[in-house]
């Protein structure tokens, strides 16, 4: 089984360090942190930033990395 790494990365959107699998911007492709993943989907249909502050919030509290 293969060994999973915890590389650091930092986000090019938020500056952000990170360790977790990069999301792929919808903008340029780069890699990015997760939480700006899931704000250019989330802008991609229309949802405003308070509403996308309350959705990363419960992932936050539901996800726990090992």
């Amino acid at each position: 089984m293969k060994e999973r790494t915890h590389e650091e990365r930092t986000c090019p959107k938020c500056g952000r360090v990170y360790t977790e699998r990069p999301a792929t911007s919808r903008v340029d492709g780069s890699p990015i942190c997760p939480d700006c993943g899931t704000r250019e989907a989330l802008e991609s249909l229309g949802v405003g930033r308070e509403e996308q502050d309350k959705i990363l919030g419960i992932i936050h509290e539901q996800y726990r990395p090992e």
